[in-house]
């Protein structure tokens, strides 16, 4: 296995924070794969779209799977598909999508590989449904740096499938996955919108919609404050019945964010005047729409991530149990419109009680709120501290894939396996997440 010294730095997609990996190590043909002899550690490295840390490995040797971009096996009749890691999402669905068939679990972008899908154990619109990612998840192959290859599979090396699901990459190098799809009659969806006044609104709707609806999501206006606080824009969907004859319109090409900005053009101005644009824009009550605007609405607006400028984004997603979620997510709003930070991208749905058994998975019983932030420097760390504070009172957690400075105390907190998990890393593995979060400094 050949590999190239990097001499720049590395970042995720929320291009914080910037990484200056020692190697880069292209992963090209699972049948004679083998590791890098040299002694830093190594870390597997997708598409580059967690946002935080966990995709980076500092002073380190990074495996690049995209080039495992291969179809092994898919049975159109059970809708069983086998691809190794580094195929991305996007190229499962031009596959499958014509044969009848779609993700059985899918997060709000296409652009990620197999084997990210399982490292941080991704969730979609429909975990009150059908669970996470892991929840599909039939069997993987868990290359070790001893040479050694692991099945693994929910009844099979079940103490390592636990480990690897949600395992941010740590566990070893995931070479391929088989998943198991639902079946489709057509690429359409079946949408509904609704929009509500406040937090209560918020979850009495979700309690009706989801009875009804196997996807659901919701937009919140988080420059919203006292009487309106919590308000937004529910989203709920179901795949078309068949029998539906409509043609499909035109393939529209995606635009493109051309370079970055010297400055965020997401600011205080921004974020208020767009939040109460999209929050009283004309919208119809019920109608149809492709699966990719439904699902992906930020695909469509590649490198969108440069409009947050030189500095980048954080994001934050956390999750509060159901009894405490109407407290805790009104404060951490309040919290938001008091710091003048709001975010146009943020996210509010419940996650049900399946879980895919992931030691470090993120989805858990509870409504999860995610939001975006441009990097401000010190006064946007504070205030992720004072959201911390009440997701830790709540009982809450953060979700890893999309953190980029949470405590190792924090992590510790919201992620109480931690240690058992610690026994199934990888000797020869690491991240910069890891070696920040697993620290004993605060």
């Amino acid at each position: 296995m050949s590999s190239a010294a990097l001499n720049h730095a590395l970042a995720s997609w929320g291009r914080y924070p910037s990484s200056y990996p020692h190697q880069a190590v292209p992963c090209r043909d699972r049948q004679t794969l083998v590791l890098p002899e040299e002694p830093q550690a190594c870390l597997p490295f997708g598409n580059g779209r967690s946002y935080g840390d966990v995709c980076l490995n500092n002073d380190g040797a990074l495996l690049l799977t995209r080039g495992l971009d291969r179809f092994i096996a898919f049975d159109p009749a059970t809708g069983v598909l086998q691809a190794e890691a580094g195929v991305l999402l996007s190229e499962i669905l031009a596959l499958i999508v014509p044969q009848g068939w779609f993700l059985s679990v899918t997060p709000g972008t296409q652009f990620v590989t197999l084997g990210g899908a399982v490292a941080n154990d991704v969730h979609g619109k429909n975990h009150h449904v059908v669970g996470s990612f892991g929840c599909q998840v039939r069997a993987f192959e868990l290359l070790r740096s001893d040479g050694s290859q692991r099945l693994c599979a929910p009844h099979e090396n079940t103490d390592w499938f636990q480990a690897t699901v949600g395992g941010l990459g740590l566990t070893g190098l995931i070479t391929w996955v088989e998943i198991q799809l639902q079946r489709i009659a057509n690429p359409w969806i079946v949408v509904e919108n609704r929009r509500f006044a406040s937090l209560d609104e918020f979850l009495a709707l979700d309690t009706e919609y989801e009875a009804r609806y196997p996807y659901s999501v919701s937009w919140i206006d988080c420059a919203a404050s006292g009487k309106t606080l919590g308000r937004g824009i529910y989203l709920a969907g179901m795949h078309a019945p068949p029998g539906l004859l409509k043609s499909l319109p035109p393939k529209r090409r995606a635009l493109t964010i051309p370079f970055t900005p010297p400055l965020s053009l997401v600011n205080a101005l921004s974020v208020g005047g767009f939040n109460r644009l999209y929050y009283h824009l004309p919208r119809p009550a019920r109608g149809l729409t492709l699966y990719q605007p439904f699902f992906y609405p930020l695909d469509n607006l590649l490198h969108w991530n440069r409009l947050y400028g030189p500095h980048g984004f954080f994001q934050y997603q956390c999750v509060i149990p159901p009894a405490n979620a109407r407290e805790a997510l009104g404060e951490i709003l309040a919290r938001i419109a008091v710091s003048g930070q709001g975010s146009m991208l943020a996210v509010l749905k419940r996650f049900g009680e399946k879980t895919s058994g992931g030691w470090l998975s993120f989805p858990r019983p509870g409504v999860t709120l995610a939001l975006d932030f441009p990097n401000r420097g010190q006064p946007t760390l504070d205030l992720l501290e004072r959201l911390d504070e009440v997701t830790r009172q709540a009982g809450g957690a953060v979700y890893p894939a999309k953190d980029a400075r949470m405590s190792g105390s924090s992590f510790r907190q919201y992620f109480p396996q931690w240690r058992k998990f610690s026994a199934y890393i990888d000797p020869r593995f690491a991240s910069s997440f890891w070696r920040r979060v697993s620290s004993t400094t605060p």
